[in-house]
C-alpha cells in the first residue's frame, strides 16, 4: 500500500465510536471530513462527516460521533445510519444513505483507496471546523 494513502493504524479506530480524518477531494481541490467507523470482523469503513438530513451538519464534531448498537447518531438530528452500510434507520433523513469514502484495512493500518479523495490529515479541517451553529437543528 502507498504510505501516502495510510490515514492511521487499525488500533487507533475505536468501537464505540469514530476516527475524525481529513481528506482533499482531487477534482475541485476542496477539503472535506471524513470518519472511519469498525465494523464486523476487524473491517473499517469511511463515510463523509455530513449528516444527510442537513449537510453542513458533522456527525463527528472533534470528539467522536455517538454510536448506538453498530449505527452512528446523529447527535443533532437523532437521525440513526447503519455503519457497515451508511443507511439511515430512524430520523429525518430515513432512508438516505451517508456517502461512503472507500478504505481498506492491510497489515493493521487503514488506508485510502478513493481515487476521488487524497488524504490531508487526522482530525478536523481546522480547530472550529464547520461545526453548525445551533445545537438542535430539524
Amino acid at each position: 500500500m502507498d504510505a501516502d494513502r495510510r490515514m492511521t493504524s487499525l488500533d487507533s479506530v475505536p468501537d464505540d465510536t469514530t476516527f475524525l480524518v481529513t481528506l482533499r477531494r482531487l477534482d475541485t481541490g476542496e477539503e472535506r471530513e471524513a470518519v472511519l467507523v469498525r465494523v464486523a470482523d476487524g473491517e473499517v469503513r469511511g463515510w463523509l462527516n455530513y449528516c444527510r438530513h442537513l449537510l453542513d451538519v458533522r456527525l463527528d464534531k472533534g470528539s467522536g460521533a455517538p454510536m448506538r448498537d453498530g449505527e452512528l447518531v446523529c447527535a443533532n438530528h437523532g437521525a440513526y445510519f447503519e455503519a457497515d452500510s451508511g443507511y439511515c434507520t430512524f430520523g429525518p433523513c430515513e432512508g438516505a444513505t451517508l456517502e461512503a469514502v472507500d478504505v481498506t484495512v492491510d497489515d493493521g493500518a487503514v488506508y485510502l483507496t478513493d481515487d476521488d479523495y487524497a488524504f490531508v490529515t487526522t482530525g478536523s479541517l481546522d480547530d472550529g471546523g464547520p461545526a453548525s451553529s445551533s445545537n438542535v437543528e430539524f
